[in-house]
């Protein structure tokens, strides 16, 4: 039985008729609501006889097409295409007016077809949302011409949606049969495993604390692939907080495609514009940079070399862009439609502007989300649904600023005053944004928007990041309630110059903006060694009520880590200073004793050189190496290149940091760590009023706010200690708080405390 196919208009114009050149000069684009009131508007200017969106639909061969016109009259026998835009129409980027053509022209023919008709009329009507000015193109084209047109078009995506479909079958069938890539499971991750598959079939949302060294990425991995098939899956994405998580990824999907002589998994890898692009120095357009030149006539052959390989990571995308002579960055934004495992980051899926979650709803995915190291999830949405404005920063901008800008950034100027008048404190929250300032702002957004859509090509940096931040505020501000914190933050006033007023917008509680993201998906498991209290995660995420949790078996044995409590010492703020004594002396007399490598977690950078220099005093001969603020990555290379097999020393550093997770210093390279910290952040005034925030929205105030998240540092930064079965160590937890038993709950339960 042959194969049937269907497409929407939009779909099928997008993938076979964009051409020429890549053009992403700034101009801002309509809302949707104004698109929508748009469309309205230029309707209203029409006939009584219009008709307003036409359902059509056609056939190709085995290709169902759909879709529905804009608008048809039928006095004119025309046919529109309605286009909203800002500013001259003919600084339109070609591709886009072509694509426009692509559209009508389709919907032309299958109205010829509807009607039997032997001509149309063929229109595009743009309207500009700022002037409401009307611009209409039009052609004449009888029905031979349009069904030539339409079948081009369907053929060439009927051809690749047939391959597509193949690989599909294969895909599915391959992982059916899907074996596991080793000869047997480690301790525990078969739990695991069984866990995230039970979960992924009966569309549960998973919480999996796993503990390090039992492989937990392969663990996930694999279930959620082999639930596949069954859950008719498109698509899987693993999503990481660091760099060096999307590399386990991407080695664990190539070893589970490593037995097939035709790897039937297609796995994509993320990365940001900026690492990704060849000529940093050029613009995004055809005129400036040679791989955005022609880019969508090259395109189709791209994606078919693509298609015959299984990893598209950051070297064989760059490969093939650059043998093909287009951007690797926007080759890789292209072939998330047909990856079958997507590795990126979490802001891919879970920021305001997330592009696998807009596609998932879109395009009517399904998909089985894993996310990687879910403790920092929390941190992470918070500060995607956080936003600031500084006044200084306006000021600097409005210096060489358009001067029809000057007095919309003015009367946002009076604006930011007045809030600074009624503050009596350096901090103070705000019960909500004062009305004025709201619209001083969105005053502000469309006389920029006016701007950039008169002169896309405008090249003042300020300008355009203070215009992307006013929007992104703007965005923030219809998202507000009681999640989020309104504060005022005045800096640095002196004697020459005003004290800087930072407006935030701050996220507390990121649930109420991530539960759509929970809905949109089939499956999804967060995973990482430290996850307790669930209650936590469920109430910060957002995650579903029948949210699933499993506390794997560690694949250790207590007497590998001896972890010992310093009841000695305290690490509180006053007693830092008195307490480096005691701390110095234990530090020394457990290198004496096991002489090798360590690593110290402190509170803070001046905490941290505190206890080294107080250590090199007491112990001139001990190596000392520290972490230091805004360390390049070299750095932190040199840094951890400093832990050898055979070195001894001690690694200061802060806990939390770039070296307290997501780091493997197997064996002799780390024997132990000491931690002089519970890793709470600061009592402050912003913290206390996020602790008063989240008492009033979930509860536990202390403990979401200082409690848990400081422990899940600590027990992050002693998992670097044990890596292998084989390893043995030691971590002392140098503060007398370690000792409560609030605190020794939250410590994983395979340790044994003393």
């Amino acid at each position: 039985m042959s194969l049937e196919f269907t497409v929407a208009v939009r779909t099928l114009c997008g993938f076979t008729a964009r051409m020429g050149d890549l053009d992403l000069r700034f101009t801002p684009a309509p809302t949707a609501l104004q698109g929508m009131a748009g469309h309205d508007e230029v309707r209203s200017r029409r006939g009584p006889h219009y008709q307003r969106e036409v359902t059509l639909a056609g056939r190709f061969e085995a290709l169902q097409v759909r879709g529905r016109a804009d608008g048809y009259d039928p006095e004119l026998q025309r046919i529109e295409e309605i286009k909203t835009h800002r500013g001259d129409i003919a600084k339109m980027p070609d591709n886009h007016r072509q694509l426009h053509w692509a559209q009508a022209r389709v919907y032309a023919w299958l109205m010829c077809e509807q009607l039997k008709l032997d001509h149309m009329e063929v229109a595009l009507a743009y309207l500009d949302i700022g002037t409401g000015h009307e611009t209409l193109f039009t052609e004449r084209r009888d029905s031979t011409w349009l069904k030539e047109h339409f079948d081009a078009l369907c053929g060439r995506f009927l051809a690749w949606a047939e391959q597509e479909s193949a690989h599909r079958l294969a895909r599915d069938a391959a992982l059916a049969a899907l074996a596991f890539p080793h000869a047997e499971f480690r301790t525990g991750q078969r739990f695991l495993a069984e866990s995230v598959y039970k979960a992924a079939v009966n569309g549960r949302c998973l919480l999996a604390q796993a503990p390090t060294g039992i492989g937990k990425t392969v663990g996930v991995l694999f279930p959620m692939l082999k639930a596949v098939p069954q859950r008719q899956l498109d698509k899987v994405f693993f999503l990481t907080a660091r760099t060096p998580g999307r590399k386990l990824a991407l080695d664990a999907l190539a070893l589970l495609n490593s037995g097939a002589t035709h790897p039937p998994l297609r796995s994509l890898e993320m990365v940001a514009r900026d690492k990704a692009c060849e000529h940093p120095d050029k613009a995004c357009h055809g005129d400036s940079c040679p791989l955005a030149r022609g880019f969508y006539d090259r395109l189709p052959q791209a994606r078919q070399r693509c298609a015959q390989i299984a990893t598209w990571n950051r070297e064989a995308l760059r490969e093939v862009a650059l043998g093909t002579g287009i951007c690797p960055y926007y080759l890789g934004q292209d072939l998330l439609r047909w990856a079958d495992v997507v590795v990126g980051d979490y802001n891919h899926y879970f920021d305001l502007n997330a592009v696998l979650y807009s596609l998932t709803v879109n395009e009517s995915w399904r998909v089985g989300v894993l996310v990687d190291e879910a403790h920092n999830m929390v941190s992470r949405t918070r500060q995607m649904y956080t936003g600031a404005l500084s006044q200084r920063a306006l000021a600097r901008v409005r210096k060489d600023a358009p001067l029809m800008l000057k007095k919309p950034l003015d009367r946002l100027q009076r604006q930011w005053n007045a809030l600074k008048r009624d503050q009596t404190a350096p901090y103070e929250v705000h019960e909500s944004l004062p009305d004025r300032f709201v619209q001083a702002l969105q005053a502000l957004a469309a006389d920029m928007a006016a701007v950039y859509a008169d002169e896309p090509a405008h090249a003042d940096a300020a300008l355009q990041g203070l215009y992307f931040d006013v929007l992104y505020f703007l965005r923030l501000a219809e998202l507000q309630g009681p999640h989020a914190l309104c504060d005022l933050t005045l800096h640095g006033a002196s004697a020459v110059s005003p004290a800087d007023a930072v407006l935030c917008l701050r996220n507390v509680v990121p649930s109420p903006m991530l539960k759509d993201r929970w809905s949109a998906a089939q499956a999804v498991t967060l995973f990482s060694a430290t996850l307790s209290p669930p209650g936590f995660l469920v109430d910060m995420l957002g995650l579903p009520a029948d949210t699933a949790w499993v506390d794997v078996p560690s694949a250790f044995v207590p007497s590998q880590l001896d972890v010992r409590v310093a009841r000695n010492i305290s690490t509180r703020y006053p007693d830092r200073e008195r307490s480096l004594p005691s701390l110095v002396r234990l530090m020394s007399q457990q290198f004496a004793r096991a002489p090798g490598n360590y690593l110290a977690f402190f509170s803070s950078f001046d905490y941290m050189h505190m206890a080294a220099n107080a250590m090199q005093a007491a112990n001139p001969d001990v190596p000392l190496w520290l972490q230091s603020r805004g360390m390049s990555e070299a750095d932190r290379d040199a840094f951890l290149g400093r832990f050898t097999l055979h070195s001894q020393g001690i690694g200061f550093a802060v806990l939390g940091g770039a070296f307290g997770e997501g780091i493997d210093l197997p064996g002799a390279r780390l024997i132990g760590a000491f931690i002089a910290t519970l890793g709470m952040p600061q009592v402050n005034p912003v913290n206390e009023q996020i602790r008063q925030r989240m008492q009033a929205c979930v509860g536990h105030g202390y403990d979401y706010t200082y409690l848990f998240p400081g422990i899940q540092k600590v027990v992050q930064a002693a998992g670097r200690v044990i890596r292998t079965p084989q390893d043995l160590g030691v971590v002392f937890l140098m503060d007398d708080r370690f000792a409560r038993p609030d605190v020794l709950a939250l410590l994983p339960a395979w340790w044994q405390v003393r």
